[in-house]
């Protein structure tokens, strides 16, 4: 099948494929997989275009949907973190996108500066995985205490009641919530800061931010893994939506390059993503914290190393 926009010809059966396998491990982690799709698309497909960004955001519209249904079901969405990591990665998502096509569309660059950006991230998470034990942090307790409560019902009667996240406090300060008897604080104002430079380098990557918000959620400010994945996908959705829209508007503006999303080639990735993270979504709850971390960081490693690696020789 050829794909105009993208310039190249795929078996249709294989984006929703790899599209599939990516999200079911990476929505247990609050990622949508779309940081992982770009070096597919890039290194795999041929797709080098400043589009390529787009058809991404595209993908993250049309997957993400059914992984947030299962976390709003299972009563782990924390609603006020979602809403100001919206309105902190919005403006900075727009910013993101205008770098992208003026000062980075060379495939060189753009490699070069993702593969920086996901090794930073990576190291976090592996200090953050490395540090546990010694640290003593309360995210590690909720997070066990919650994975020996789900393994015990599952022993009993393969359901349970399990607990859900309570909301204590919203405020203009801080967001306070409570999740398997502890408390967590949160500073409003620095996620919306964290969230805005997110933003920027999400609209750059065409990844709507989730993929770097997640781990800073679950390194930086310690939460449980558990509680931030639902927030992260909804925050990557509505900004990803705003992607996709502003992609397609501006792209009249630069007829030498293609700007515009591949819509058939997004659609095709984004029915892959939408099954699979609703079977990670749903599953998640079965799989141990640390397990979901270790998915997460030799994820971004490999992909870091790739990008850099491929930049240099």
């Amino acid at each position: 099948m050829y794909f105009p926009v993208a310039g190249i010809e795929v078996n249709p059966f294989l984006p929703p494929a790899v599209a599939f396998i990516i999200s079911f491990f990476t929505s247990m982690a609050g990622v949508s997989g779309a940081f992982l799709l770009l070096p597919f698309q890039i290194s795999i497909l041929g797709f080098n275009s400043p589009a390529v960004s787009g058809t991404n955001h595209l993908f993250n519209v049309v997957a993400i949907p059914s992984g947030v249904y299962r976390y709003i079901k299972e009563g782990r969405m924390v609603w006020s973190l979602t809403w100001v990591v919206i309105i902190g990665t919005l403006p900075g998502v727009m910013i993101g996108a205008i770098l992208r096509i003026q000062y980075l569309p060379d495939p060189g660059s753009f490699k070069m500066f993702a593969g920086f950006v996901l090794l930073y991230i990576g190291f976090r998470m592996l200090k953050n995985l490395y540090g546990k034990e010694d640290s003593g942090n309360s995210q590690g307790c909720s997070e066990d205490q919650f994975q020996q409560l789900v393994n015990q019902s599952k022993k009993e009667s393969g359901r349970g009641h399990l607990p859900k996240v309570h909301m204590k406090k919203i405020s203009l300060l801080s967001i306070e919530y409570g999740f398997y008897g502890q408390d967590f604080r949160i500073n409003t104002i620095g996620i919306m800061a964290l969230s805005f430079f997110v933003g920027i380098i999400g609209g750059v990557y065409g990844i709507g931010g989730g993929a770097i918000i997640a781990p800073f959620f679950i390194s930086f400010f310690k939460l449980p893994v558990y509680t931030v994945a639902g927030a992260a996908l909804m925050g990557t959705f509505v900004t990803s939506a705003a992607g996709v829209l502003f992609y397609q508007l501006i792209a009249p503006y630069y007829p030498d390059m293609a700007v515009a999303p591949d819509w058939a080639l997004g659609f095709l990735f984004g029915i892959g993503g939408f099954c699979g993270m609703y079977c990670g979504a749903r599953l998640q709850k079965f799989i141990s914290a640390r397990i979901i971390k270790w998915i997460l960081v030799v994820c971004i490693l490999f992909t870091a190393a790739k990008y850099i690696i491929s930049f240099v020789l």
